[in-house]
């Protein structure tokens, strides 16, 4: 099974999509992470794993964290989870190859549901 990663400086965001994970049987190889520097640290040394990513961070924000993958060639499944309802935003995520999908905060089982063919190929 792929390694799931959680990316968001918000750790009641990091603990609902862990929560929901795990309802949905993906209680192992979940790794979250409130310091986005930390996270792809971890991820650089990772293959072919699941991103969800926030957008809004201190430190290194989400397109920070894209365009780094981006020039490093490294190329997981990305999830952008964010806020942001912006159009723009919408957009500017649907450049990045990696970015398989873009989700608006809060994260629910509803919205959970459409994610089943990236959490499954595995």
């Amino acid at each position: 099974m792929k390694k799931i990663y959680l990316v968001d400086d918000q750790p009641i965001a990091n603990f609902i999509t862990k929560k929901l994970l795990e309802i949905e049987g993906f209680s192992e190889n979940v790794f979250d992470f409130t310091d986005p520097v930390m996270a792809f640290q971890k991820i650089s040394e990772e293959q072919d794993a699941i991103i969800f990513l926030d957008l809004n961070m201190p430190k290194m924000n989400g397109w920070q964290f894209l365009e780094e993958l981006q020039q490093r060639n490294i190329k997981h499944t990305i999830i952008i989870l964010s806020s942001s309802t912006s159009e723009i935003d919408k957009t500017r995520a649907s450049t990045f190859k990696n970015v398989v999908k873009y989700m608006e905060k809060p994260m629910n089982r509803d919205k959970f549901s459409e994610l089943s063919t990236y959490l499954k190929t595995g």
